[in-house]
């Protein structure tokens, strides 16, 4: 039977081995970007069993550091402005990551799972801000996404909205070590910056199985 509630959910895909190469930025948010900015709560909770629905809700009440609106992201695909899940859509069906930036202390507020478990469903690859407030980088991690802090913290204001990211060389991820992006501009210009990780060994381990749960899923196999 199809319920709007209820949905079987399929592993997050793995790692690739490969550098993230040109993933769009879908948004750049400005100020305070709490879990219940990131994913509202209110009448989207009934769709909490089902990960395609609450999606919908994804970045709604982000301010956009671009614009000043909230709920608008720009489409690199058609040019466009759409309400952020609908870009993210876009890009999943192109068979495309993206990138999300943060400002300060990024999922403040509750634990809520679904600002980075909705994410990840919908193609999130990376998620770069100043700072973040632990249980929500922890949450990120779990789920497979590769949360990074700008080593300059003036370096977020060199993000534009027509910006892809580059990851360079995730397969030597480790503790401790810092980690070089690209940012290539609409004109073809690039400016590498540095960014650092949290993660530890086993974190790093999440990463490359796609999540924590597929990680523990390869232990019991």
């Amino acid at each position: 039977a199809k319920s709007d509630r209820l949905q079987i959910l399929k592993p997050f895909d793995r790692w690739d081995g490969k550098d993230y190469t040109k993933l769009p930025v879908l948004l750049k948010a400005k100020g305070k970007c709490t879990t219940d900015h990131i994913s509202p709560a209110g009448p989207w909770l009934k769709y909490r069993g089902h990960v395609d629905n609450i999606s919908s809700n994804m970045y709604l009440g982000v301010v956009n550091a671009w614009t000043g609106e909230t709920a608008k992201a720009l489409s690199q695909l058609d040019g466009n402005m759409h309400e952020p899940h609908q870009v993210a859509r876009q890009y999943k069906a192109n068979g495309t990551g993206w990138v999300f930036i943060g400002d300060q202390n990024v999922g403040e507020g509750s634990s809520r799972e679904h600002a980075a478990m909705c994410p990840r469903y919908l193609g999130c690859r990376v998620v770069i801000s100043r700072s973040f407030a632990r249980i929500h980088q922890s949450n990120l991690k779990k789920q497979g996404i590769l949360p990074l802090t700008f080593a300059n913290a003036a370096d977020y204001d060199l993000i534009e909205a027509t910006d892809t990211i580059a990851v360079n060389q995730l397969a030597n991820l480790a503790p401790g070590k810092p980690v070089t992006v690209t940012i290539t501009h609409k004109d073809g210009s690039t400016v590498n910056i540095m960014c650092n990780h949290t993660m530890n060994a086993e974190q790093i381990g999440w990463f490359k199985a796609g999540s924590a749960l597929n990680a523990l899923n390869d232990k019991a196999a």
